[in-house]
C-alpha cells in the first residue's frame, strides 16, 4: 500500500516539499512552488531508500517510480463498496472507543475472517483521494479516512502536496466530492481536507496508537496502486518510535519523520493516506511510507505509519485554525512564475540578474536539457517546459523571470521569459531569495503592485491580485 509518495512530474517547485534543484519554493523553500523553477535532474529510486509512494497518472511519462503490482494486496470479497462499517458517525474530535491491548493476535498471522471484518469495520469510512496537478502537468492518487460526519478527512501532508484541485471518492457510498486542503504539517506529513457539500458520512474507528505493541496483527488498507477501490493486506507491528527518513522519489528531497510505527505489511503506492488497523478493527496509524527494496518483492517488507494519537493531535489543530510555525492554514499568496534557484536547489541570493541566468544555464545543463529556451511570449503550460532566456532585461538588481504559467496572474499581467522584477508590494527585489520572502508574507486574494523590466530595457508597473499558492 503506497506510503505516500511524491512520485509526480518532475516535481514542480513550491508543491509541498516537490521542489527539486533549480526551482523556488511558493512558500520559501528551496524548489517552492509557483516563485520559480529550474529544470532539474531525474533521480532514480535509490537502493534501500524509503520513499512515499503516491501513484501518479504519468508517472513514466514524468520519470517517477514505476509502480509494481503486489501480490500482498487483497480485496475482501464480500462488501466491497458497501461494508457496514463501525466508525463513529458524529464530529470531531472522537471519544476514543479502544479498549484492548493492541490486537487480539500478538503473532504475525491475521485470520482471513479476521481481515474481513476489520475491512467492513473500516471500509466505509475511507476515500480515495484524486489530485489535479496541473502546472506539474500531472496527477496523482492516494487515500484519506473520514473523521467527521461532515466530511473532514484526515490524510498525509505529500497527498495534497502542489495540488492544484482534489476529488475523493467515498467507499461506502461511492460519493464523489470537490475538496479543499484546510491546512497541513509538513513535518509530520499529515493535512487534512474538507469534502465540500458531505453530510451523514461514516467515520473510521479510531484506536488508541499508544497502546500499540510490537508484534500485534494488523491489517493495511489503501488505493493500492491507485485502482480507486480498497484492498487490504495483513501483517504485524514490527517495531514502534522509529525514526526515518523519507525521501521523494521523483525529486530527491527528503524529509525527516519520527515517532513512527514499523510494520510487515506490505505497504504499496496509492495507500499514503489509508488506515493501519489493529485486529479489533480500530485504526492506529496512517500508512506513510516504505522502504524500496521491498516494494513488490518477495523478501522482508518493511513499511511506516504515523501514530494515529499524533495524526489526529495535528488534526484538531488544524481544523481550529491554529497555525504555527509547523502547522500551515491557507494559501499564501502565489505569482505563477518560473525563477532560478542556486547550487542543490537552494534560494538563489543571486542579486545581478546576469549571474542568475549563468546558474539557470548550469542548472540545465545538469540536469541534460542541453540548450533549453522557453518561449519569448506566451505562459508555459507547466513547469517541464522552463529553461534559459535568450535575452534578458538590462538591469542590475532584481529577480530573473523563466517563464510564466499559464492561467496565473503573472501570465495575465504578461511577465515572461526574460524579464526582471524588480518591486513587489512597494519592496524592492534584489534576488530569488528576496522575492521569495516577500511573496511568502502575502495572502491569496491580496492586491499587490509589480514592477519588472523587459528585455527591451522597458518598465512596466501592474497591479495583480495574487492567486492562490498550493500546498507544499
Amino acid at each position: 500500500m503506497p506510503a505516500g509518495g511524491y512520485g509526480q512530474a518532475g516535481g514542480y517547485g513550491g508543491f509541498g516539499g516537490q521542489g527539486q534543484p533549480g526551482g523556488y519554493g511558493a512558500y520559501g523553500q528551496p524548489g517552492g512552488y509557483g516563485y520559480g523553477y529550474g529544470p532539474q535532474p531525474r533521480r532514480r529510486r535509490a537502493s534501500n531508500a524509503i520513499i512515499y509512494l503516491l501513484v501518479a497518472a504519468i508517472a513514466a511519462a514524468a520519470g517517477a517510480f514505476v509502480v509494481t503490482l503486489s501480490d500482498g494486496h487483497s480485496t475482501p470479497s464480500a462488501n466491497i463498496n458497501n461494508g457496514s462499517g463501525s466508525g463513529n458517525s458524529g464530529g470531531f474530535p472522537y471519544q476514543n472507543p479502544y479498549s484492548g491491548s493492541g490486537g487480539t493476535n500478538s503473532g504475525s498471522g491475521v485470520s482471513s475472517a479476521t481481515e474481513q471484518k476489520v475491512y467492513q469495520a473500516v471500509e466505509p469510512g475511507l476515500v480515495v483521494i484524486s489530485s489535479n496537478l496541473q502546472y506539474q502537468g500531472d496527477a496523482a492518487a492516494a487515500t484519506g479516512m473520514i473523521i467527521s460526519s461532515t466530511g473532514l478527512v484526515l490524510t498525509n501532508n505529500h497527498v495534497i502536496d502542489g495540488t492544484t484541485g482534489l476529488t475523493a471518492t467515498v467507499m461506502g457510498s461511492d460519493q464523489r466530492y470537490k475538496a479543499q486542503w484546510l491546512g497541513y504539517d509538513k513535518n509530520a506529513d499529515v493535512a487534512v481536507i474538507q469534502l465540500e457539500g458531505a453530510s451523514g458520512l461514516r467515520t473510521v474507528p479510531i484506536g488508541d496508537s499508544n497502546s500499540v505493541k510490537v508484534g500485534d496483527g494488523v491489517v493495511a488498507m489503501g488505493n493500492a496502486n491507485g485502482t480507486g477501490n480498497i484492498t487490504t493486506v495483513t501483517g504485524s507491528i514490527t517495531g514502534l518510535d522509529r525514526s526515518i527518513t523519507a525521501s521523494d522519489d521523483g525529486t530527491g528531497e527528503s524529509e525527516n519523520l519520527t515517532d513512527m510505527i514499523q510494520t510487515n505489511s506490505q505497504i504499496v503506492p496509492g495507500d499514503s493516506g489509508g488506515p493501519l488497523a489493529n485486529t479489533n478493527g480500530q485504526v492506529i496509524g496512517m500508512d506513510t511510507a516504505a522502504s524500496t527494496d521491498t516494494l513488490g518483492s518477495s523478501g522482508q517488507d518493511v513499511g511506516f505509519a504515523i501514530p494515529i494519537n499524533r495524526a489526529i493531535t495535528i488534526a484538531r489543530q488544524i481544523i481550529a485554525g491554529q497555525s504555527s510555525s509547523v502547522v500551515k492554514i491557507g494559501s499564501a499568496g502565489f505569482l505563477g512564475v518560473l525563477v532560478t534557484s542556486g547550487p542543490h536547489g537552494q534560494q538563489s541570493t543571486q542579486s545581478n540578474p546576469n549571474a542568475q541566468l549563468r546558474q539557470q544555464e548550469a542548472n540545465t545543463q545538469e540536469s541534460g536539457g542541453g540548450d533549453q529556451y522557453p518561449p519569448t511570449s506566451g505562459c508555459l503550460s507547466n513547469d517541464e517546459n522552463a529553461g534559459v532566456p535568450s535575452s534578458i532585461a538590462p538591469v542590475n538588481s532584481g529577480t530573473l523571470v523563466l517563464g510564466s504559467l499559464c492561467g496565473t496572474p503573472a501570465s495575465t499581467a504578461g511577465l515572461g521569459s526574460g524579464d526582471v522584477i524588480t518591486s513587489v508590494a512597494g519592496q524592492a527585489v534584489s534576488s530569488p531569495a528576496s522575492l521569495v520572502g516577500i511573496l511568502t508574507n502575502l495572502h491569496s486574494g491580496q492586491s499587490v503592485s509589480v514592477t519588472w523590466v523587459t528585455p527591451s530595457d522597458q518598465t512596466v508597473d501592474r497591479s495583480m491580485t495574487l492567486a492562490a499558492a498550493p500546498p507544499q
